[in-house]
């Protein structure tokens, strides 16, 4: 696991849902509407590796939470979306996405650590730019095979954030 994602997770983890609520925004963090850019310069790394990422809780259970976060990797190649999802979730139904109410279908979940799950991909133009326009995206967890829980993502500041990514 990157320093950098390290970092990231530390730092989603160690809010408390109630300084979601609040927005309160980390020291060194330079804040995008809802996003925040976080960066970090790793050890031997000749620059700062910077992360775009929002905390979020769904609304009618506070205790599950997410962490989106979107990066470019250090040779600028890729662009990769990752979401942190709680332990729990049901791993083989993936992580939905909708944006604005259209379906963009669904991520596998790539990994377990001992803070949660994540799903990531690559974000490929078509799902940039419709999160770029976008105003409201949903992230969608299963506590089980029939139960999906939406969780809202403001998408708020996305667009200018995404921008100021080194």
């Amino acid at each position: 696991m990157t320093t950098l994602f390290r970092l990231v997770l530390t730092l989603a983890f160690a809010m408390a849902p109630t300084a979601f609520a609040q927005s309160q925004t980390p020291v060194g963090v330079t804040k995008f509407g809802s996003w925040n850019i976080v960066c970090e310069q790793p050890p031997g790394a000749n620059s700062e590796q910077c992360a775009l990422m929002q905390n979020v809780v769904a609304d009618d259970r506070p205790e599950v939470g997410l962490s989106v976060v979107v990066l470019k990797t250090a040779d600028n190649k890729a662009r990769i979306l990752r979401v942190l999802a709680p332990l729990g979730v049901i791993l083989p139904n993936g992580l939905g996405l909708n944006v604005d109410g259209q379906d963009l279908g669904r991520a596998y979940f790539v990994r377990c650590i001992e803070d949660g799950c994540y799903a990531e991909v690559i974000l490929r133009d078509e799902l940039l730019n419709t999160m770029r326009a976008g105003t409201n995206a949903t992230f969608i967890i299963f506590a089980s095979p029939e139960e999906g829980i939406g969780i809202p993502v403001d998408l708020t500041g996305f667009k200018d954030g995404f921008a100021a990514l080194p």
